[in-house]
């Protein structure tokens, strides 16, 4: 997990380093610290998050690990499923 105020101090440098990790496939999905919550970086919602909430990580495995839950938005089926499993299991 990749904070995203750790990319750097200002917007162009934290932009700079995003592109960089992209490139090299090492992001795959953002978060939000504090909520728990994961989706796709293309999220309509995730765009509007606070930088100091966003984090990103490198897979739904990853994520899972860290306690984060599928954004029921960008992510309806992973949101479905799990949804459907915590009802079961509470």
């Amino acid at each position: 997990m990749i904070l995203h105020t750790s990319l750097g101090d200002n917007a162009f440098k934290r932009s700079r380093q995003l592109k960089l990790l992209l490139d090299k496939n090492e992001i795959a999905l953002a978060g939000n610290l504090k909520l728990k919550i994961y989706g796709t970086l293309q999220c309509s919602s995730g765009k509007r998050m606070k930088v100091q909430n966003r984090v990103f990580l490198n897979s739904e495995t990853e994520a899972i690990e860290f306690g984060y839950r599928p954004c029921g938005h960008c992510m309806p089926v992973a949101y479905k499923q799990w949804k459907a499993f915590n009802l079961v299991n509470n």
